[in-house]
C-alpha cells in the first residue's frame, strides 16, 4: 500500500512524542502490505473498523491513538486523513462522522 500524508504522521509525533515508535510501526507494516479487500485488511489489522466512504479507523499504541484514512484497493492507496487522541476522535466523530473526515 502507498501510504498518502506521512508528513501528518511526522506532525503528530513531534507533538506527541510517544507515538512516534507506534505510528512508524504502523506506516512500516501498511506501506508494506498488499491489501484487495477489507477481509484481508482485517486479517492484518483486526481492530480497524470500515466506517463508511472508504474510511478506515485503525487504533494505534493500545487505542490510545487512532488514525483514519481513506483506503483505496484497487489502486493500493491509503490517504491519511486523521491522526489524533481516542477522545480527539470522539469529538470529531460525534460532530460530522468519520464516514465524513
Amino acid at each position: 500500500m502507498r501510504i498518502i500524508a506521512k508528513r501528518t504522521l511526522k506532525k503528530f509525533w513531534e507533538k506527541h512524542p510517544d507515538s512516534e515508535n507506534a505510528l512508524k510501526i504502523w506506516y512500516q507494516t501498511v506501506s508494506r502490505s498488499v491489501w484487495r479487500n477489507v477481509a484481508e485488511m482485517k486479517k492484518q489489522y483486526g481492530t480497524a473498523d470500515l466506517v463508511g466512504n472508504e474510511r478506515v479507523v485503525f487504533d494505534i499504541k493500545g487505542n490510545k491513538y487512532r488514525v483514519i484514512a481513506k483506503v483505496d484497493f484497487e489502486y493500493q492507496l491509503v490517504f491519511i486523513r486523521f491522526v489524533g487522541s481516542h477522545s480527539e476522535y470522539d469529538v470529531l466523530n460525534k460532530k460530522i462522522g468519520a464516514h465524513k473526515i
